[in-house]
This record gives structure tokens, C-alpha cells and sequence, in this order.
């Protein structure tokens, strides 16, 4: 362990600079959990950033630039490769430039109200291929810009230490880099989620935002649409609600030849094998079209990735009756369809719905509450109803989190604590909670009710349900707006940080699963204390999910009988063999599986890593500095 801390330490000063003060812009390295707003950041200085992720993750950081006195004009950046002992390149690295969205009210008192980062306008974008506006951008005088930047390490990229360089350039000469370090260690992350995903989509919404009208038809829409599957894919998350309601039922045959590989697992996504985890069951409540719907499904083994709502929120969005007259109706025309109910342990106790209901998914709410009926952890409540094979609990989180009706607000949230939330003018760690908290309830997959609410007035106004962004977490990358000539949805920072919520909850199931499920629940309650005190602190999630990266490789280091990440159950695989060297040699790179010194190398890595999250800390001091 002491070589390992002297080897971390050694390399302090190659990856630290310290503040600079002259008033010129300045470009510098920031992670991924700081929100780089355009008149409340002050300018930092370091010139490095360290990453670390397994094999078919995403790696994401950002680089930041301040105009200072003068500004910049015609900034546009450059990262051609990441190389090691493979090279990281083409589709698997990905630039965007930062857009930002015009709050007038704020979602939550505290919050600040201006411009916030979210939309990423690519330079290459990663469905068609083209290339887009992103670059050449001004920084004006005094103000901050950020360019994000995504790295995708393929399946079969060896482990140990990568590097490469972001050049940043300007008008006049002007030149900086950032080095990018990237640990990728021996470990393998399940291209397809293990924690299934319903985030609701509204293909009217899309036609509005595409196509400027409410009457798209199937046909126009379905390029499109599948173009937003796999943007969402891509972000370890389902669309199932991919098709229009009318006319219904769809022509299976076509239906089948544009879904089947989303649904199978062969569609042209970066995550190898990544498929949908749900599709929804959209057709009007006839025993005819059931029928047709779960037969068609079982036929093509998609029949475990099939759901219905029978209702939503009774006895709000729907009355206790009609949930009741759904249910059974399902139940006898369509058995094997799963039913799904927005609804809490009290109430489907309460309404007799437990034998209806196959997937429950209460609100956060009132599974970890601050209310009467709902203080505290609720998990005990359905043990009941998860004691019937084939039952399941999912989480969901809504307005109910923030505040509904207008002017309203939930006391639980102010700035540095409250509720996990998908809102522009919350923090970074807000975004990325909700995957921890559905791990320590045990829950199986988490639903949405709406990724395109305000899609089309996405660009400057998504304030909706008392909270901006809620419900919409695309934007319409048409070419009038991001250049090119195809359009494709585009990304928004919070897709990002809740992909990286999606990538931890594998790092908490993987060290679970390879043999410490205490370890893993003891960090992520260290981190969230309850669903309802989610810290502001981006440097503790980063921190955390390096506990459980060291954590997992000591699990599976020597233990050939340790089950791996993503493996299927009860198939133990043989760790990777590609950093071995002979007997007696020193190990160029670092991975679980490498040769001598290969695991202090990657646990070397860690270590610094660790060390740098203090950056991230200096980085929220300046941010704060500057707050109004």
C-alpha cells in the first residue's frame, strides 16, 4: 500500500497546476459534476484530467475557458485519439459544445435564475455521422463556455493508461491543451442495462419540434424515432413507447423489421449489444388487440420486455376502477403480459390491486419520505407483494419531488440537500442520484413520464410542471440550429449525468454480485442518507464510485470463481488475459488481469484519481465565489 500512495503522490506534479492570476482567458480541465455557467465561474488552471472506466463504458469531462479581459473569438478544439495500449478514436470520442437554456423563474428557491449549460450541440454527431455546428464559438469578455467530451472505451480496448490531448485554439494564435488520462481497468460493463428503463416518449412531441405540425405519419416519423432509440440507448436508457397509437395494431412485419434490432440487441449502437428493456403496450384496451400484441411478443422473445400501465397515479390520473376493470381484463385475455401501476405499497394494499400489479413503482416520495404515511425507508411495506414470483418494484421521480402547482416548493430541497432531480437549475448531482437510491431500495428499473414535454421550444423554454426541464431531457437537433443535414435528437447534459448514474448502479450491483453487497450499500447510504438528502457534492459521487472500482478488483483480482461484471448468472468468466507479460517483467499497463506490478498500476491510477477529486472541490469553491 505504501508504494502504492508514493506512486499516486509521484505524480501530483504532472497532473496539478496551480492558480494563475492574470486576467487573460484561460482554458483549463474540469470533470464532469460542475456546471460551468456563463457569469459565475471563475477561471481555473489545471491541465489535466483523470479518468477511469471499465470496457464498454463512457468516460466523460469537460474542458472550460474564460475570456477574461479580452475574450476569445473563433475557438474550436481538437481531441484525435486517445492511444495506450490500444488507440480510443473515430465514433468513440465525441466534442460538443455547451448551449445553454434562459431560466426566468427558478425550479427550486435558491437556485440561481440565467443561463444554464445542458444542450450539447455536437461536433460529430453520433447517429448520422455529420458533422455540426459546434465549432468555431466565441467566449466573450468576462464570461465562461464549456466543451464536453464523451469517450466511449470499446470491448475489446485493453486494459491500462491512455492518454490524449484536447487542443483548444483561437483567433489571434491563441493555443492551450488539456491531457486527458484514462485508467481502463479489467472489467466489462453489460452493453444493455441491468437495470431496466421505461423513459416515456411523446412521437407527437417529436413531429412538432421535426416536422412544425401535430399529424405526422408513421412512416415520416420513424426514422426519426429510431434515431432518438438510439441516442437513448446509447445513454443506457429505453424509449418503449416508440410507435403511434393509431393506426392500431401496427404491421407486425414492418414493426419488426425497423424494432426487431433494438429489441434484439443488433442495432448500430456504440454499447455492444445494447437493446431495449422495455416496450410498452400503447393500443386501446380491447381483448382482440391484447391478445395480438402478447402473441406477437412471445413469438419473438420479446415478450419479457413488454408492459402495459393499467393505470396511472390512482386516484389521479385514473380512478381505482378503472385500474381494477384494466387489470383483470389483462389478466384474462393476455396472460403474460406484465401490468405495471404508479402507485404506493398503501394503496395497492388497500384497493386489493396486489394480484393485478406486476411492476409497482412508487414515487420517490413515498418510498423514502418526508410525509405522514411515508417517513423513512418504506422497502418493508412490499415485501408482501414482492413475495409473489414475477413481481418487481421500480422507482419514479416527478414534480411531486420539487413541487406541482405553481409557486409551490418542497421544503426538503434547498441548495446542498433534497431530492434526486432531472431539472436544467440543479446540480449535476442531482441528475446522477436516482440509480444510487433505486439500488438501495432494491428496485429493478426506474420510470419516466416524458423525455419531450417542451421538445419543441426546447432550445429556449422547458419550464413545465413548476420546474424547467421537467419532462424533457432531448433537444431537436434540426439542421437549421446544430448545421448538417439530417435531424437527429441531441443530447442534454442532464442525459449525460443520469447515463452516469445508470453506470454506477453497475459498479454497486458488480461489487454486490462478485460477494460484498454490504460494501456497496454502506457506500451509497454514506453518500445519500436518504432519498430526500442528495448532496450537491459532485466530488463525493466520484469518490464513491472509486470505492467501489478498487472495491470490485479486489473482489475478482486472483479469484477466478469471483462472477464478473455483466456476466449471466451462474456463468463464472475467466478473467481478460490482455495485460499479462511473462514471469519476471515489468507490466507496461495496468488491469486486474495484468502481470506483476499491472494492479498497483490501475490501483495507482485510483488513488491519484482520488487525490484529484479535491480539484473538483476547489473547482465548486470558485464557482461559488461567484454566485449572485
Amino acid at each position: 500500500m505504501v508504494k502504492i500512495q508514493q506512486y499516486g503522490l509521484a505524480l501530483l506534479s504532472l497532473s496539478v497546476a496551480w492558480p494563475a492570476f492574470a486576467a487573460g482567458p484561460a482554458v483549463w480541465g474540469e470533470g464532469m459534476m460542475v456546471k460551468v455557467r456563463p457569469d459565475a465561474t471563475v477561471p481555473g488552471s489545471s491541465t489535466e484530467v483523470r479518468l477511469t472506466a471499465a470496457r464498454d463504458e463512457f468516460a466523460s469531462f469537460q474542458v472550460a475557458l474564460h475570456g477574461g479581459e479580452a475574450g476569445l473569438r473563433g475557438v474550436r478544439a481538437r481531441l484525435p485519439a486517445l492511444e495506450g495500449p490500444g488507440m480510443l478514436t473515430g465514433p468513440d470520442v465525441t466534442l460538443y459544445r455547451e448551449a445553454y437554456l434562459t431560466t426566468r423563474q427558478a425550479s427550486v428557491p435558491g437556485q440561481a435564475v440565467g443561463r444554464w449549460p445542458d444542450g450539447l450541440v455536437p461536433d460529430t454527431d453520433e447517429v448520422a455521422r455529420e458533422t455540426r455546428n459546434a465549432f468555431p464559438f466565441d467566449v466573450p469578455v468576462n464570461e465562461a463556455r464549456a466543451i464536453w467530451v464523451d469517450v466511449h472505451v470499446p470491448r475489446d480496448a485493453p486494459p491500462g493508461e491512455y492518454t490524449g490531448t484536447v487542443t483548444v485554439e483561437a483567433d489571434g494564435g491563441f493555443q492551450r491543451q488539456v491531457t486527458a488520462r484514462l485508467t481502463v481497468v479489467d472489467a466489462v460493463m453489460p452493453g444493455t442495462s441491468s437495470l431496466s428503463t421505461a423513459f416515456l416518449l411523446s412521437p407527437v412531441q417529436v413531429c412538432r419540434a421535426h416536422m412544425g405540425r401535430d399529424n405526422c405519419s408513421s412512416s415520416e416519423l420513424q426514422s426519426l424515432l429510431t434515431r432518438y432509440q438510439q441516442m437513448a440507448l446509447e445513454h443506457r436508457l429505453t424509449l418503449p413507447s416508440i410507435f403511434l397509437r393509431a393506426p392500431w395494431p401496427p404491421e407486425w412485419s414492418d414493426f419488426d423489421a425497423t424494432w426487431g434490432p433494438y429489441l434484439d440487441g443488433t442495432s448500430p449502437t456504440r454499447l455492444s449489444g445494447a437493446r431495449m428493456t422495455s416496450l410498452e403496450y400503447e393500443g386501446p384496451l380491447i381483448a382482440e388487440d391484447l391478445r395480438d400484441f402478447t402473441e406477437h411478443l412471445r413469438q419473438r422473445g420479446w415478450l419479457g420486455q413488454g408492459f402495459i400501465q393499467i393505470g396511472d397515479e390512482p386516484p389521479h390520473g385514473s380512478t381505482f376502477e378503472q385500474v381494477h376493470a384494466a387489470g383483470e381484463l389483462v389478466r384474462q385475455v393476455a396472460p403474460g403480459l406484465r401490468t405495471m401501476l404508479t402507485t404506493n405499497s398503501l394503496q395497492l394494499k388497500n384497493n386489493g390491486l396486489e394480484s393485478l400489479v406486476d411492476v409497482v413503482v412508487p414515487l420517490v416520495n413515498h418510498l423514502d419520505g418526508t410525509e405522514p404515511g411515508f417517513v423513512g425507508d418504506q422497502g418493508a411495506t412490499y415485501t408482501g407483494f414482492l413475495s409473489r414470483p414475477g413481481t418487481e418494484l421500480w422507482t419514479y421521480q416527478s414534480c411531486m419531488s420539487h413541487g406541482c402547482p405553481p409557486g409551490s416548493s418542497m421544503p426538503e430541497n434547498q441548495p446542498g440537500s433534497g431530492w434526486p432531480s432531472y431539472l436544467v437549475d440543479r446540480s449535476a448531482a442531482k441528475a446522477r442520484a436516482m440509480e444510487w437510491l433505486t439500488f438501495l431500495h432494491g428496485g429493478k428499473g426506474e420510470l419516466y413520464y416524458e423525455t419531450a414535454g417542451m421538445l419543441p421550444t426546447a432550445w429556449t423554454d422547458q419550464y413545465h410542471f413548476n420546474g424547467n426541464g421537467d419532462g424533457t431531457l432531448f433537444y431537436p437537433g434540426t439542421p437549421s440550429v446544430i448545421g448538417g443535414l439530417t435531424d437527429v435528437p441531441v443530447a442534454s447534459l442532464r442525459l449525460k449525468l443520469i447515463r452516469q448514474g445508470m453506470q454506477d448502479y453497475e459498479w454497486l450491483k458488480a461489487v454486490s454480485d462478485a460477494g460484498d453487497p454490504d460494501f456497496a450499500r454502506k457506500v451509497a447510504r454514506e453518500l445519500m442518507p436518504t432519498a430526500w438528502r442528495v448532496p450537491d457534492d459532485g466530488a463525493a459521487f466520484d469518490a464513491a464510485r472509486l470505492r467501489l472500482i478498487q472495491r470490485y478488483q479486489e473482489l475478482t483480482e486472483g479469484n477466478p470463481l469471483a462472477p464478473r461484471m455483466g456476466a449471466t448468472p451462474g456463468l463464472v468468466e475467466a478473467p481478460s488475459q490482455s495485460g499479462q507479460v511473462a514471469p519476471g517483467t515489468n507490466a507496461a499497463v495496468g488491469g486486474c488481469g495484468a502481470g506483476p506490478g499491472g494492479s498497483a498500476a490501475v490501483a495507482g491510477g485510483l488513488l491519484w484519481a482520488a487525490w484529484l477529486l479535491g480539484g473538483a472541490s476547489r473547482s465548486r469553491g470558485r464557482l461559488s465565489a461567484r454566485k449572485p
